[in-house]
């Protein structure tokens, strides 16, 4: 009995509440005509819920997204395929597809009735300036009677996930995209065709074996040289991102941590551009996973949240055991973690730091107002908090770019120096069994 009740519409209702009330009053007035009229106002929206019930209606639904995968402020569309495919036709419907608070309000459609294997499609845009996986579904649906005093509820299992990733900011390419370190069919075009008289010795070392002593270059020296080992240059880049919340300030879309997250979105999309492998870490380590590089990224930098992390030893240590171009995004770097980063670089390789003014993401009230330094250059907030750090980095070898709040990645991105071309022992190292 209560699930009947709870079948019924406020017209439904209504109409038992009126039944009841013309039921007692002919009782208690002998008034048989009212009587009959309350009885047939009571029993009608329990009938209708009891038929309602009792349809054995079957509908499918599929829902697409497209497309699966947005950038923050964009707009994907869901198309929603529903099909009837029971023998009976459907009365009055209402559908409404639950989407999460964040991506806005419930769409809700009016349908009047699917008649027998008949289609209807429902299609309404998403967006979200929040990144993140959402859930779509599931679709609920509510058939009325005839009369309209009784519905049926159902829902669908199915559920559809939207990916919504960090803003990717287009980057110029600059003649550091152009000079990338690698292994590939490029860097191996270029080594091969020297030949032997191309290579740079080096001065014997116990457990070198004999047969790679260079015998040429030996009687020149005057001391035993042997040919150096092969050395593999990768296309292939480490996106070091410091997701440490002690490193970040702000909060919401405007913090410093959301900043560095959208930018190591725009480098690796950048890079992938560019044709090179990517491996993305964090400061507690690899983030491994099957895939396209592209891919891979921009689905773990839609969940990625700050975390409790003190140092970036777990990330420095997966910098240190893989090799190529190294780009770091970092917040608050004190002068010690600086130069941990720095030893990651290896000798001929090109390295890239990103450092986060993340004071002047502290008063989020103001960062809108801020602005960077004349001619695009960075403010002096910037370089003061990040001087030891870039200083340390710079000596190093690294390229690095300081930004405060309010500075645009791109026009950061197009202050960055050119890498210079690598030293002829660097590029020759590569070249096997070569000789000079």
């Amino acid at each position: 009995m209560r699930s009947m009740l709870r079948g019924l519409t406020t017209r439904g209702t209504s109409f038992l509440a009126a039944g009841i009330a013309a039921m007692l009053a002919g009782l208690v007035l002998g008034e048989r005509p009212l009587l009959s009229i309350g009885v047939v106002l009571a029993v009608l929206p329990l009938l209708a819920t009891l038929a309602a019930s009792r349809a054995r209606y079957r509908l499918s639904c599929v829902r697409f997204i497209s497309p699966a995968r947005i950038p923050a402020g964009q707009t994907a569309r869901v198309t929603l395929r529903l099909e009837n495919v029971s023998r009976l036709p459907t009365s009055l419907m209402l559908a409404e597809d639950t989407v999460p608070y964040s991506l806005g309000t419930r769409p809700r459609y009016v349908l009047n009735g699917i008649e027998r294997g008949g289609v209807r499609q429902l299609s309404y845009p998403i967006r979200s300036d929040l990144r993140g996986k959402f859930e779509i579904g599931p679709l609920e649906i509510r058939i009325t009677d005839a009369f309209g005093v009784a519905e049926l509820g159902r829902s669908f299992s199915a559920r559809t996930t939207l990916v919504v990733t960090p803003r990717v900011v287009p980057l110029a390419r600059t003649a550091v995209s152009r000079s990338w370190v690698g292994d590939g069919d490029g860097r191996t075009r270029a080594t091969t065709a020297a030949g032997e008289d191309d290579a740079i010795p080096r001065a014997y070392r116990d457990g070198d074996e004999l047969r790679r002593v260079h015998w040429r270059s030996t009687a020149r020296y005057g001391e035993l040289m042997v040919r150096r080992e092969e050395q593999r240059w990768k296309n292939r880049a480490l996106l070091l991102l410091d997701t440490r919340r002690l490193a970040h300030a702000g909060s919401g879309a405007t913090s410093s941590f959301e900043y560095a997250v959208s930018a190591a979105a725009s480098m690796g999309v950048h890079m992938a551009g560019e044709g090179l492998e990517g491996q993305l870490v964090t400061d507690a380590g690899p983030i491994a996973s099957a895939g396209i590089f592209e891919d891979v990224l921009l689905d773990s930098l839609a969940v990625i949240k700050p975390s409790a992390g003190r140092d970036l030893a777990r990330g420095l240590a997966a910098l240190r055991a893989d090799s190529g171009l190294i780009v770091a995004i970092a917040g608050r770097l004190s002068a010690g973690e600086a130069r941990q980063l720095a030893a990651c670089r290896r000798e001929g390789c090109q390295a890239i730091a990103l450092l986060l003014a993340v004071s002047t993401w502290a008063d989020t009230s103001r960062a809108g107002d801020r602005q960077p330094g004349p001619e695009g250059r960075p403010g002096q907030a910037a370089c003061e908090e990040t001087a030891a750090a870039s200083a340390v980095l710079r000596a190093a070898g690294w390229r690095v770019i300081s930004i405060e709040a309010g500075t645009a990645l791109e026009a950061a991105w197009q202050r960055l120096p050119g890498f210079p071309d690598l030293p002829a022992a660097h590029a020759s190292a590569a070249q096997p069994g070569a000789v000079r």
